[in-house]
């Protein structure tokens, strides 16, 4: 194998792994989760698949399987979720010094060269994560960051969730024989557009498009695509992102759980959102020079469709929400209009710099000190005692129309009231 060998983890049905983690008696039973608004099935246990519940499927559309089969139904906890993610890879952190943390529920570990060990590794990987956090993971090895997504794909088809290993030479799975099994679009980095390009020139399993000359890859797939031909090849050319670039743009946005009308329902959803984002700023250590607001209209109801955005430049880019939030509400009134059933606002943050290259307004009112101690105070509070414990009034207080979700477990791990209760 190459100097390094990378591994991907992956969390079984993440979403329904977590629920399930604080209700055992869940094991074996069909369960989905739902999207925002409770609309569509977005993560299922594969006791849910095998009932034939599709994956994006409106739940309107699968209430007769979920009758049928007795599959139990949650709205999406993303509280649980996501601290639940960062338990997962605090764990797998233990493992390796580089760690990626590729997605919610996926991370890239290196480690040096292994000749040998590789399966027990991943083993073990799999019975320490489970005994830490309940959550069971696909663990798969290979020589690039590429091929251990293949190997991970593998190992989870496995029976027996045993690490899948990409190294003839110690015994496991031969590379030649995966890539011949697996369509071309299934390959990590493929998307659609090029995945029927391929399938157009004849190329249809990850092995002929392995093999393909360089020269015609380059011009059909762009570098990307060449550079994805070459990690198949065993030579890596994706380095592991320990330290994850900063967004260049922060959008914060939800569907309403209800119809909403009003301008002051609408200031209170943009006034939540900018919140957020600016949290969000903050945690990256970055600036936002522009703000944006979207407003739309529900296309699935009777009555006059409409769809605004607005935009303001600041004067000095800043992470303040105070801040921010005046030049939010300012772009809701420029494109605010009565008598329109509104479903949705967006606020975007863009034009992002990083704190440290902002350059003061040495004319301007605002104390950017105050500012900067204000916001960690502030950030500090909803760190310790929760999420909006200390916010603006302008985003409400009742919040009426946030999201539906009716059927939301309790959050387990970030709330106190909702701490499970042991009796004996």
């Amino acid at each position: 194998m190459a100097d390094n060998v990378f591994a991907l983890v992956d969390c079984n049905a993440f979403y329904v792994s977590c629920e399930r983690v604080f209700r055992p008696d869940l094991e074996s039973r069909p369960v989905v989760i739902l999207s925002n608004n409770d609309g569509c099935v977005v993560a299922r246990s594969d006791e849910a698949r095998a009932c034939g519940v599709p994956m994006g499927e409106p739940i309107g559309q699968v209430r007769h399987l979920i009758r049928r089969h007795g599959i139990v139904v949650f709205s999406s906890n993303y509280a649980l979720y996501a601290d639940m993610s960062s338990r997962v890879m605090a764990t797998l952190s233990l493992f390796a010094d580089a760690l990626e943390v590729y997605s919610i529920d996926e991370a890239f570990l290196r480690f040096p060269c292994r000749h040998g060990g590789a399966a027990a590794l991943g083993d073990r990987i799999r019975r320490t994560v489970l005994r830490d956090t309940g959550i069971p993971v696909s663990v798969g090895f290979g020589p690039t960051k590429t091929l251990a997504k293949l190997a991970n794909r593998c190992a989870r088809l496995r029976l027996d969730g045993s690490a899948c290993v990409l190294d003839p030479a110690t015994g496991g799975v031969s590379v030649d024989r995966l890539l011949e099994e697996t369509p071309v679009e299934a390959v990590w980095g493929i998307g659609r557009q090029h995945a029927r390009r391929l399938r157009r020139a004849g190329i249809c399993t990850a092995r002929l498009f392995r093999d393909a000359p360089d020269g015609w890859l380059r011009e059909t797939c762009t570098v990307v695509g060449l550079r994805l031909a070459h990690e198949l090849r065993g030579r890596s050319c994706l380095s592991l992102e320990t330290c994850p670039p900063a967004k260049r743009e922060i959008c914060s946005s939800r569907a309403f759980g209800r119809p909403v009308h009003e301008r002051s329902v609408l200031a209170e959803a943009v006034a939540t959102y900018t919140g957020r984002a600016a949290v969000k700023l903050r945690r990256q250590q970055s600036r936002a020079a522009v703000v944006s607001v979207m407003i739309e209209s529900d296309a699935f109801r009777a009555g006059p469709q409409y769809r605004r955005t607005s935009t303001r430049r600041l004067p000095v880019p800043t992470a303040d929400t105070g801040v921010l939030l005046a030049h939010a509400v300012a772009c809701l009134d420029a494109i605010y209009r009565g008598g329109i059933t509104y479903r949705r606002a967006t606020v975007m943050l863009s034009e992002i710099s990083s704190a440290a290259h902002v350059q003061p307004d040495f004319f301007a009112p605002h104390d950017h000190q105050c500012s900067r101690r204000l916001m960690a105070a502030v950030d500090a509070i909803n760190g310790r005692f929760g999420a909006d414990t200390v916010r603006y009034a302008g985003s409400g207080l009742e919040r009426a129309w946030t999201m539906r979700r009716r059927r939301l477990s309790p959050r387990y791990t970030t709330v106190w009231r909702d701490l499970p209760q042991v009796r004996a």
